[in-house]
Formats: structure tokens, sequence, C-alpha cells
């Protein structure tokens, strides 16, 4: 196998609601938040490839009637790669972890002084309502951390052709690209059907 072209998609993921992707709780912290997002060593929130690798694949396989991976077309096997036994083939997709535009988000949110409830997050309380009483439940009301909206993340995505037995894989380009229109109608990282995670995707 030869690799013969490599592309670079580079973009913006604008935030249009506030996105929760989930990371670990470093301690238990009496009022502290009940599910922190992930973040950077130095506490900047990101958004994982991963996330995005996954999310994107999901959402092409949907449109093929794709109920799991291991039914995905040849053409998203070949996008996104597998380790299936006897079907082992490498990704011709690499996405690197999309970081948050610190710069941006500066200016944006501490210059004007906007209200959040950590440097880069906001706190969004939730409950569950118990049926009967219409009252919320006990231990039912928690503190949900998201980045909030109109926070901009820079993303990269490397696109790889490779060459093998005579035959020039297909340029992948305008696929991954449709993944990403398929994700600005539906959403990024949890909650998605109580709102969060609305996404505008622009390339440079």
């Amino acid at each position: 196998m030869k690799l013969i072209e490599t592309k670079i998609v580079k973009g913006v993921i604008t935030l249009e609601t506030g996105l929760h992707i989930g990371g670990s709780k470093s301690s238990l912290d009496i009022g502290g938040l009940d599910s922190p997002v992930i973040k950077t060593p130095q506490g900047v929130p990101y958004i994982p490839g991963s996330s995005l690798k996954g999310k994107i694949r999901s959402l092409l396989g949907i449109k093929e009637g794709s109920i799991d991976v291991k039914y995905d077309s040849e053409l998203l096997v070949k996008m996104f790669g597998t380790s299936e036994k006897g079907k082992e083939t490498i990704s011709r997709l690499i996405f690197r972890d999309a970081l948050l535009d610190e710069e941006n988000f500066t200016e944006f949110f501490i210059d004007k002084n906007a209200i959040l409830d950590t440097k880069f997050t906001e706190a969004k309380y939730e409950n569950t309502i118990d049926r009967k009483s219409g009252t919320t439940k006990r231990g039912g009301l928690r503190q949900i951390e998201r980045v909030p909206a109109s926070a901009k993340f820079n993303f990269e995505v490397i696109v790889n052709r490779y060459e093998e037995n005579g035959k020039k894989d297909e340029d992948l380009v305008e696929k991954l690209k449709e993944g990403f229109s398929m994700l600005e109608d539906n959403y990024l990282g949890g909650s998605g059907s109580r709102g969060y995670g609305k996404v505008k995707i622009e390339f440079k």
C-alpha cells in the first residue's frame, strides 16, 4: 500500500448551544459540579478527535441504513478503518483534537464580563421530576458543566489516499464534509435531545 496524497481539512466549530462532552471528576468537592466536561491538563475544554470521528461515522452510517459499524459500507470502512478480524483496514482519516480558541473566548466572554461559573464553562441545573407528585425526585437536582454557546474550536482532519494493487483510493474530502454537514443538523456531545451540542461548521 503506497501513500499517494495527503490533504488537510481545517475549520472552526462554533457552539450555538452549550456543549457537554464528559470528562473525569478529579475530586468530590461538596457543591462541586456533578458532571464536568473534558479538559486539557491546563483546565481548558476541548473536543476529542474520537468524539468527532465517532459522531460523523455514526451519522454517515445511519444515512446508509447501517445499524452497527460491522455493517458499514466499504467506503465507510475505508474512511474510518476497522480492526475486525479478517477485515483489518487502516483509517484514511485522522481526527485531531479540536482545541478551544482561547483568544476569541477571552475577547468574547472574559473581556465583556460575561457571567460564567468557571473560567471557561457554565453550570446548568437539571432535575428529574416525579410524574406522580410533579416535584423533583430526591437527589434529582444536579449541575451539568457546559462550554457556553458562541465558543469556538479549531479542528483539523488529515485525509490520506493510498494506492493498493494498482487501484487508487477515491477522494474522500467531500464525503467527510457531508458528515460535518449532517453534524450541523444533529448534535455533538451528550444530551442533544435536551438542546445541547448544536454546532455550526465553517471550513478554512
